[in-house]
């Protein structure tokens, strides 16, 4: 922990590790979601899909080390068992307890929307008390447009096969 790092943050401190945390917790919720989604999805352009899950979840990851990074920057503890993640979470968890391809990607959709108003809260939040802090959630926040973009283009993509070939919608 660097002490003149911590002295620049033009806020409470521990108000932003608990922030980030709460980040750090839904980063590891997603990253789950994310990887198992890939396990256990099924159904037209299954192999698509799971290339883009397999993807966002090692994301997710280096969001998480990202996080965890800043909060022992900042003398703070990231969160230490996955259990309190629950607790923590902006985001919840979304099971694909259907593994249908279209609610999988229509469950991770929501979950990129809820992280990108996290990061954009974070940023207002930071932009002018802890520059190191806005830069990290605007590095995660571009990352997470992308998956949003990703998912709904797959999405798209499968409603118009349904629409013309019939099946599940």
């Amino acid at each position: 922990m660097g002490s003149r790092g911590i002295q620049i943050v033009g806020m409470d401190v521990k108000e932003l590790v608990l922030i980030l945390n709460k980040a750090l917790s839904d980063e590891w919720l997603a990253h789950y979601q994310y990887w198992v989604g890939s396990k256990v999805v099924a159904g037209p352009m299954k192999d698509a899909v799971i290339a883009e899950l397999v993807q966002h979840a090692t994301e997710e990851m280096a969001h998480a080390e990202l996080l965890t990074t800043r909060i022992i920057q900042l003398g703070g503890t990231p969160v230490l068992t996955p259990a309190k993640w629950f607790d923590l979470t902006n985001c919840a968890y979304d099971a694909p307890a259907d593994p249908f391809v279209q609610v999988v990607l229509e469950q991770n959709i929501k979950g990129e929307q809820c992280a990108i108003s996290v990061y954009d809260k974070l940023m207002k939040l930071t932009k002018d008390a802890d520059p190191v802090t806005y830069n990290i959630a605007l590095q995660i926040i571009e990352q997470e447009v992308e998956h949003e973009e990703d998912l709904q283009s797959l999405l798209e993509d499968l409603n118009l096969m349904l629409q013309r070939y019939g099946g599940k919608k």
